[in-house]
């Protein structure tokens, strides 16, 4: 079986979204015709605390965009973004959520980032995700959403790990581009991975 996973297609991702991605909300309507193409549609959704040590505004002194060690791994501070039960962690308005048969939350741990729908970061948890494919019997999945340079890839990339096979849907998918060409070096190492890139 063929599995869609959406990846973070929420409010603080769009534009006038506290971490807004350039043209994000242009993938919403390429997200409503894969979800009903497919029999199985999965949705990850960032869950993050308040406290989250990703939040810039929880580091006195430090911005967005700038790197810090946490937990022995490099992390980007992030703007303060999909806060759990607040209305930028919802789904975007325009996506059709009644096709969506699961929802796997993530980022919901203070002390670490989860950009992977798998795993968090440090690879130390699972999310639950990988353990349901498998009970569902699913052997590829086809991914779109946000961000293509960070939990798009992330996402792939474990599921390649997991020995699933993956496509990605360029058109379903934008990305953050905090420096310039991030989105390129993300797809190359996609592709390296045996993802396939489709448009």
């Amino acid at each position: 079986m063929n599995a869609l996973i959406l990846i973070d297609l929420q409010n603080d991702f769009l534009p006038g979204g506290s971490l807004a991605v350039a043209d994000g909300d242009q993938v919403i309507a390429v997200a409503n015709r894969l979800a009903h193409a497919h029999t199985l549609v999965i949705a990850t959704q960032d869950w993050h605390p308040p406290n989250h040590a990703s939040f810039a505004a929880n580091h006195p002194g430090r911005r967005a965009g700038e790197l810090i060690d946490l937990g022995g791994l490099q992390q980007v501070l992030w703007p303060v973004h999909c806060v759990q039960n607040t209305g930028g962690a919802l789904f975007a308005p325009g996506l059709d959520t009644r096709v969506i048969h699961h929802v796997f939350q993530k980022g919901t741990d203070p002390a670490i980032d989860s950009y992977s729908g798998f795993f968090d970061n440090g690879h130390q948890k699972a999310t639950g995700l990988g353990e349901f494919l498998r009970g569902q019997e699913v052997k590829a999945i086809t991914v779109a959403g946000l961000a293509t340079d960070y939990c798009v890839k992330f996402t792939a990339l474990d599921a390649r790990q997991l020995g699933l096979d993956v496509t990605l849907v360029r058109s379903g998918c934008k990305a953050v581009n905090l420096q310039a060409g991030d989105e390129q070096a993300a797809l190359a190492q996609l592709k390296a991975a045996g993802v396939t890139v489709v448009d």
